[in-house]
């Protein structure tokens, strides 16, 4: 029987591609109606946990609106994705946690992308799990960091901040704990993969932890399913699967394994500027475009 060329998956996928592109050029994001404060987590490594944070700030960005990426994993992918110096020279992250360094003192501008900003980090995180612990309300020193930065940009006449991304280790530390007691939601990049759900429930009973003792406004706002392979039976099973667990919280759009997502990085980029008319850019884009929607929905 013969196969209709218009119904294979590389087919659908460039039709895909064709609309948003249609759908996003020019786009224009309206901002949520106060500052949205996300932490990107899954303890989980290899899910796409740092691609998510930084392309959808990136996209978030090219929307229209003010971005802040807070990176507080001492391997520093956020920072090199997004072109930020964070050598061990640089001020940052380190300095804001365990030294009390204002925020707005480490802040950098991203070189590609207007209107988005990184707070970098540094090797020296590394050690700021074992410093913190001694230190006075640990637990809260990235919320008050955060709080004081919008507060000194309100004070100064600066225009707001729209998001905030932090990006945390893959482990359950301290910095982990700090970022989840900053944020109000999280969002959780899941794989499309064998085993995608394993840990989540560990990672579920810690935000609900942490919602309990610490942060009472904290929810898990967001799913985004990644690394998604459309040729394969496994993914479509996968995505169906965290959709019928978290149907109010799994954004239609996924985000699929691409090689330009991948790449980019070692350039010093994020895919939106690496490559924007690539399927991964579009999918990060129109991520963000519904993310943003639905921010404002529940704003």
């Amino acid at each position: 029987m013969a196969v209709d060329p218009n119904e294979t998956p590389l087919m659908r996928q460039l039709q895909r591609d064709h609309e948003r592109r249609r759908e996003l050029e020019g786009a224009v994001f309206e901002p949520p109606a106060q500052t949205r404060i996300f932490t990107i987590a899954n303890q989980k490594g290899g899910v796409g946990k740092t691609s998510s944070a930084v392309n959808m700030a990136a996209a978030l960005a090219l929307g229209g609106l003010r971005v802040l990426v807070v990176d507080v994993d001492p391997q520093g992918n956020a920072s090199t994705a997004l072109g930020i110096d964070h050598h061990s020279e640089v001020s940052s992250m380190y300095d804001v946690l365990v030294d009390d360094m204002p925020m707005k003192d480490v802040v950098q501008p991203c070189p590609d992308v207007e209107n988005l900003l990184c707070a970098p980090a540094t090797i020296e995180l590394s050690g700021a799990e074992i410093e913190l612990v001694s230190l006075v309300a640990r637990e809260n020193r990235l919320k008050n960091a955060i709080a004081q930065l919008l507060e000194d940009l309100d004070k100064a006449g600066a225009r707001r901040i729209d998001y905030v991304l932090i990006d945390c280790p893959p482990s359950l530390g301290l910095l982990t704990v700090n970022a989840l007691v900053a944020a109000k939601e999280v969002l959780i990049p899941i794989q499309c993969e064998y085993y995608a759900l394993e840990g989540l429930s560990q990672l579920l009973k810690n935000v609900e932890l942490i919602r309990t003792h610490l942060n009472p406004q904290l929810a898990v706002s967001t799913i985004m399913l990644t690394m998604f392979d459309g040729r394969t039976r496994l993914a479509a099973q996968v995505a169906e699967e965290v959709r019928e667990h978290f149907p109010d919280q799994t954004l239609n759009v996924t985000i699929p394994r691409s090689v330009r997502i991948s790449e980019a990085p070692s350039y010093g980029q994020t895919v939106i500027t690496y490559d924007p008319s690539s399927t991964g850019a579009l999918a990060y884009r129109a991520a963000a475009k519904e993310l943003n929607e639905r921010a404002a929905q529940q704003g």
